[in-house]
């Protein structure tokens, strides 16, 4: 894991890289189309994925394999689902601060565009599965142009981290949410976390800051690039600042979800642990409210 603390004036010397699914977007995409559009056999290639029979880019392929919906249908679809506001704030200022943003998301980049697209940020850099029409009668096809040897994610993180490496960046911040981003929080030097990757990096000692949204995120963002928030999270007591929220077993959307994780991670224990407790978790191992709040000021 990277250990170089941040120093004074190093912004260029940063990327972020950003989750989508329950990050940027209020809500997972693929979840809210297989509840809408899915046909019969998604569900067991669900259980196929959470016992571990198959990897998530198999999953994700298949099931989007299934997917009965027209492109009309598809874009309505798309047109009712949002992002965190202050997203376009965040991004504005990483800009003015000399900061490259990426999105690095295992899912579909057609969506993603569309629904950036709608805010004028679908000129972010953008790494997704590529979502495309088959050959009838299946209708939709899923490629990974982004996968990795050895990685059985759609879109490699920790290979996202990589590249923003060898294009430049010295330091790398995640800003993300479940346990698709746990390989790439073991490999950046700080993270933003939201819901289950906050217990992540805990456990595994990352350096990170818990937070509810972006607007947390544009409070602790010029503190990250002067060097003082890492100072103050390397100081903080654990848990401090931190208050606990009940979980809650919908999506924001207020559609209840199958049990589950969309980063298709079986390997993670802890989460297989946590949904035997919680039967509310969501899909991606994550409550639709936060499980911690944190006030800026108090680091």
């Amino acid at each position: 894991m990277p250990t170089n603390a941040p120093t004074p004036n190093s912004a260029s010397e940063w990327t972020i890289l950003c989750d989508f699914d329950g990050t940027i977007a209020v809500e997972d995409v693929i979840d809210s189309l297989l509840d809408c559009y899915g046909r019969p056999g998604w569900e067991a290639l669900e259980q196929d994925w959470r016992a571990g029979r198959i990897g998530s880019r198999e999953c994700m392929s298949g099931q989007v394999a299934l997917l009965d919906m027209s492109r009309e249908e598809l874009d309505a679809h798309l047109a009712g689902l949002w992002i965190d506001h202050a997203f376009p704030g965040f991004v504005a200022r990483a800009r003015a601060m000399g900061v490259p943003i990426r999105v690095v998301s295992d899912g579909l980049d057609y969506a993603i565009h569309t629904i950036l697209g709608r805010y004028g940020l679908d000129d972010l850099p953008l790494a997704a599965n590529h979502l495309s029409p088959a050959t009838p009668p299946q209708r939709w096809q899923l490629a990974s142009p982004f996968q990795a040897e050895g990685c059985a994610s759609g879109t490699c993180k920790c290979a996202c981290v990589e590249r923003a490496r060898a294009d430049g960046a010295t330091r790398t911040l995640l800003i993300g949410d479940g346990a698709s981003d746990f390989c790439a929080a073991d490999r950046v030097d700080f993270v933003f976390a939201k819901h289950r990757l906050i217990e992540h990096c805990r456990a595994a000692g990352i350096p990170y800051v818990p937070i509810t949204g972006f607007e947390d995120a544009l409070d602790f963002l010029p503190r990250l690039l002067d060097g003082s928030l890492l100072e103050a999270e390397q100081a903080r007591p654990a848990d401090s600042g931190i208050v606990e929220e009940p979980s809650s077993p919908r999506h924001s959307g207020g559609s209840q979800q199958p049990n589950g994780w969309s980063s298709r991670n079986p390997a993670s224990s802890y989460l297989n642990a946590a949904e035997s407790l919680d039967p509310g978790f969501r899909r991606d191992g994550e409550p639709a409210v936060g499980l911690f709040k944190v006030s800026p000021a108090s680091l």
